[in-house]
C-alpha cells in the first residue's frame, strides 16, 4: 500500500519589483513624518540662537553644538533629571513587568467569573487614564505627595493594565500541560512561575518593557502634577522648566539640544535591545 507524502510548499516570495515598490512607498511615507522632524531637531541643536530662531532645515553656518550642550547640562540640570528619570523608570518597569506577568497568569488560567470581571476592569486602564485629583489626595494622605516614590507608585498603577492586556493572551496560548508537569515533579506555584512561565513570557515581556520605557521616560503629564521641586524633576520636567525660563523668546537651539540629550538614553537602550526583542519574538513564535 503506497503512502502519499504531502508536499510542503515554500511560501511565495514577493517579486523584486514588488519589494522595490513597497520599500519606496514606506520611504516616502517616513520622510515627512519621521526623517524631517528628526533632521530639524538635530540640525537646529547645532546652531546658535540667531540661526535656530528661523527653524530651517539647512545646515548651520556657524556650529554651536558644544556651547548648546554645555549650557543644557549646566543650566538645564540635565544630570539631575537623568538620575531622577532612572530612579523612577527602572524600578517602575521592573515592578510592572513582574506584577503584570503574575496577574496575567492568574487571569489566563482562572474560570471564576469575578476574576474575569477583574481582568476586564484592569484592562480598562489602557483606555481610561487614572484621575489626577484622587491620586494627589491619596498621596497627600500617605505623605508621598511631590516625591519620586509617589510618582513611581502612580506610574505603576497606570501602566499595569497594559502589561496584563499584552501578557494574558500570550499565556492563554501556552499549553497547560507544562504547568501540570511541573506540579507533578513537585514544583510549587512560585517555582512553576519562575522556571516555566517566565522563560516562555520573555518575548512579550521584552516588548512590553520597550513600550513602558518609552511611555514612562517621556511622561510629562503625571510628572507635572505629582513631582515638586527641581531636585526631584525628571528629564521632561527639566526640559519644560528650562524652556519656560526664557523671558523674551524661546531659545530653540537650547530646547532642541535638550531634546537630543533627553532622547539619547532611549536611543542607546534601543541599540542594545532591538536584536533581543526580535530574536525573542521569533523564538516565542517557534515555540508557540
Amino acid at each position: 500500500m503506497a503512502i502519499s507524502v504531502p508536499t510542503i510548499r515554500s511560501p511565495r516570495r514577493m517579486p523584486p519589483r514588488g519589494r522595490l515598490i513597497k520599500y519606496a512607498a514606506l520611504t516616502l511615507f517616513a520622510i515627512p513624518w519621521v526623517v524631517l522632524p528628526l533632521w530639524m531637531v538635530l540640525v537646529n541643536a547645532m546652531k546658535p540662537l540667531g540661526e535656530a530662531q528661523a527653524l530651517s532645515l539647512k545646515l548651520p553656518e556657524q556650529w554651536a553644538i558644544g556651547d548648546n550642550l554645555s549650557t543644557v547640562v549646566d543650566d538645564g540640570h540635565y544630570f539631575t533629571g537623568l538620575l531622577n528619570s532612572l530612579l523612577v523608570t527602572v524600578p517602575a518597569i521592573a515592578v510592572v513587568l513582574l506584577l503584570g506577568a503574575m496577574a496575567a497568569w492568574a487571569f489566563a488560567r482562572t474560570r471564576k467569573r469575578w476574576l474575569r470581571a477583574a481582568y476586564y476592569l484592569t484592562t480598562l486602564s489602557v483606555l481610561l487614564p487614572p484621575a489626577i485629583i484622587p491620586s494627589i489626595y491619596l498621596l497627600r494622605e500617605l505623605s508621598l505627595d511631590g516625591t519620586r516614590l509617589g510618582y513611581a507608585l502612580v506610574t505603576i498603577s497606570a501602566r499595569l493594565g497594559l502589561v496584563i492586556f499584552l501578557t494574558t493572551g500570550f499565556v492563554r496560548a501556552l499549553p497547560e500541560e507544562l504547568e501540570d508537569a511541573a506540579q507533578v515533579d513537585g514544583a510549587s506555584p512560585v517555582q512553576t512561575f519562575r522556571h516555566v512561565l517566565l522563560p516562555l513570557l520573555r518575548p512579550i515581556l521584552l516588548v512590553g518593557g520597550v513600550i513602558l520605557m518609552i511611555t514612562v521616560w517621556n511622561d510629562f503629564f503625571f510628572a507635572l502634577f505629582l513631582i515638586q521641586g527641581e531636585g526631584s524633576a525628571t528629564l521632561p520636567l527639566t526640559l519644560f522648566q528650562f524652556a519656560s525660563s526664557t523671558v523674551d523668546t524661546l531659545s530653540w537651539n537650547l530646547v532642541f539640544a535638550h531634546v537630543v540629550l533627553t532622547s539619547l538614553p532611549l536611543v542607546i537602550v534601543y541599540l542594545f535591545v532591538q536584536r533581543r526583542v526580535l530574536s525573542g519574538l521569533t523564538e516565542g513564535a517557534v515555540k508557540g
